[in-house]
């Protein structure tokens, strides 16, 4: 079924890797060619390759074919590559200031004479461009042509480069091949919406990164961990370490036989009490854990010389675990084929209908949205005028609505409701002439209207799934044209309990290959599964990173006219879908599809 970004990590660091002591060799002729990306089997992901050094008499086109593939090798300093460059290019290059992914790879040109230059020559590399890694590890979609120059000069004899863009321009195949998504966690600033749940500043918030997957990819992890977030995330989540921390030189991450994970801190980020160093040993240990093969059951912090710091072990770690917020429900639940709210109970395909209002019978629904704690739920009425909110547990007394849309249309009026882990209930009224965010406070309290200056007056927000954490939200925005898009939003958080200034901010694309979303749903820390369709293309499922990466993850098996689709932040549990005709199930990790029930449509995890 799913190919798991987060394979591999700290066991795989204690195993021998084979060696391959070459890469492909470079054409020494022809005009314009593409440096043919790798297309290795997962079988071989443990084979290390290395570069190809220069040969004599190489003319400029093969030099710069050799430094690019020598550029895609697993040497942690690219000492091959840099045999391709003038002694003072050398220095100077910064391989680390940015990677430029391109599709099929990048396409060397003839070699031309610099005009007015003795003896210079210019190579244009181009290509496709399909995303780029800044120098933080952050992953971003980037379509369109990419273009750049390598100069090259005469060095005792030879061909070398002496100026080229910073950075590294690799294939999308390499970069699949080199690079693993791994989870970097910061703490949640939730404002006064903290106050609503136990050790609200201790929630942490999944910020995915790509690092090379064969170069001490533990320590590679803890560097992007001590960079901070990135600019869109940074205004709603912070760290426990000081500023300027960094890695002690040396070999400042060490994994012992046992797995236990120690770490070597400069003098600034080892002068901090016991306190604050848990907290970051938190955040060391789960952002570890999410790219280890293995439990790890310790993390040690020190500073210079060896001196201890604090030691976190995972039971400690426990009161710190990424989507506590997520309540861990095993059930799924949906509206029945009479309209009512009804759970699927683990190991039961027939629907068990709910206690109390929502389950009488006495209203109809379409949609419904279970809190992370399973106490309430929000409850779509049948033609989307009304949301009602209710105990799971309560008696069957008459419920009143605490939301209502004044939308003409159906489709014009309540989207389905979604639960942060705060216990707000959010929802979007798609009333054309007044369309709007609402969020509900502890989810009965009176509604209030949620401003999101990223959105333009001609789109408008259809679908609606807020992270446990509460400070990101999936929209899915319909377009002028009618097609429907997925924005991925920042929840700023200000004011007080009493008072609160709510905002959904810095909108940004995710799947942007598919041009007409269908449905979402959160499922993992950093990833949410998409319903949609490429252009001129098949409805597919495909699991999507927040920040909009679809490496390593094809798409799910096939299942046509899907309507919704429900996902857990817990990955182990089954995926759900309405599909035309039935309520459909896949279980990881390499299940097929199966009916659940031919009634009912809707539905959703709790959140």
């Amino acid at each position: 079924m799913r190919v798991d970004r987060h394979r591999g990590g700290v066991g795989a660091l204690l195993t021998l890797s084979l060696l391959l002591s070459g890469c492909a060799s470079m054409p020494s002729d022809g005009e314009v060619g593409a440096v043919e990306s790798s297309q290795r089997a997962e079988h071989e992901s443990r084979v290390r390759v290395y570069g190809v050094s220069p040969q004599k008499h190489e003319d400029a086109q093969d030099i710069v074919r050799g430094f690019l593939e020598a550029t895609t090798s697993d040497e942690p300093n690219f000492s091959t590559a840099r045999q391709y460059l003038t002694e003072d290019a050398a220095k100077g290059w910064e391989p680390f200031a940015g990677t430029t992914v391109l599709k099929g790879g990048p396409v060397v040109a003839e070699a031309r004479r610099n005009t007015g230059e003795k003896g210079g020559r210019t190579v244009v590399v181009s290509g496709e461009s399909t995303a780029r890694l800044d120098r933080r590890h952050a992953y971003s979609p980037e379509s369109g042509r990419f273009s750049d120059d390598f100069h090259l000069s005469r060095s005792k004899g030879e061909w070398r480069i002496d100026r080229l863009p910073e950075g590294l321009v690799i294939g999308d195949a390499d970069f699949e091949r080199i690079y693993r998504s791994v989870d970097v966690f910061y703490f949640a600033q939730l404002g006064p919406g903290g106050e609503a749940v136990s050790r609200g500043d201790d929630v942490l918030v999944a910020q995915p990164v790509y690092v090379r997957s064969r170069i001490d990819p533990v320590a590679e992890t803890v560097r992007a961990l001590l960079e901070g977030p990135v600019d869109w995330l940074s205004p709603v989540v912070g760290t426990a370490f000081p500023a300027s921390t960094r890695l002690d030189r040396g070999d400042s991450v060490a994994v012992d036989d046992s797995g236990t994970v120690t770490v070597r801190l400069n003098r600034r980020g080892a002068s901090v009490g016991t306190g604050r160093c848990m907290r970051m040993a938190a955040q060391m240990m789960h952002s570890v854990q999410s790219q280890a093969s293995a439990k790890v059951p310790r993390l040690r912090i020190e500073g210079p010389r060896g001196r201890e710091v604090c030691d976190l072990d995972a039971e400690e770690a426990k009161d710190y675990v990424p989507g506590r917020l997520g309540g861990g429900s095993v059930q799924p639940y949906l509206i029945d084929a009479e309209d009512r709210v009804a759970a699927i109970r683990p190991g039961e395909d027939d629907p068990q209908v709910v206690s109390g209002p929502l389950g009488s019978g006495r209203i109809e629904f379409r949609s419904v949205g279970v809190s992370r704690d399973e106490r309430l739920a929000a409850a779509v009425s049948r033609n989307g005028r009304a949301l009602y909110v209710s105990s799971l547990s309560g008696s069957d007394e008459a419920a009143q609505p605490v939301l209502v849309s004044r939308g003409g249309l159906e489709s014009g009026r309540l989207s389905a409701p979604s639960w942060d882990g705060l216990g707000d209930v959010w929802v979007a009224d798609r009333d054309p002439h007044d369309p709007r965010l609402v969020r509900l406070p502890g989810g009965k309290g009176e509604p209030e209207t949620v401003s999101v200056p990223g959105l333009a007056r001609n789109e408008r927000i259809e679908s609606l799934r807020i992270s446990s954490d509460g400070v990101r939200i999936a929209l899915r925005i319909r377009n002028p044209d009618g097609t429907s898009s997925l924005e991925l939003g920042r929840v700023e958080r200000d004011g007080t309990r009493e008072n609160p200034a709510v905002t959904v901010a810095a909108l940004q694309r995710v799947a942007p290959q598919l041009e007409d979303i269908k449905a979402m749903a959160w499922s993992g820390h950093s990833e949410l599964v998409v319903v949609g369709r490429e252009s001129r293309g098949v409805q597919q499922l495909q699991y999507v990173g927040t920040d909009g990466s679809t490496a390593h993850q094809p798409p799910l098996p096939g299942i046509n006219d899907v309507e919704s689709v429900a996902a857990s932040e817990d990955e182990s549990k089954p995926l759900f879908a309405e599909s035309e005709y039935a309520i459909v199930r896949l279980t990881p990790p390499d299940g097929n599809w199966e009916t659940v029930t031919e009634d009912g449509g809707a539905p959703v995890y709790p959140g």
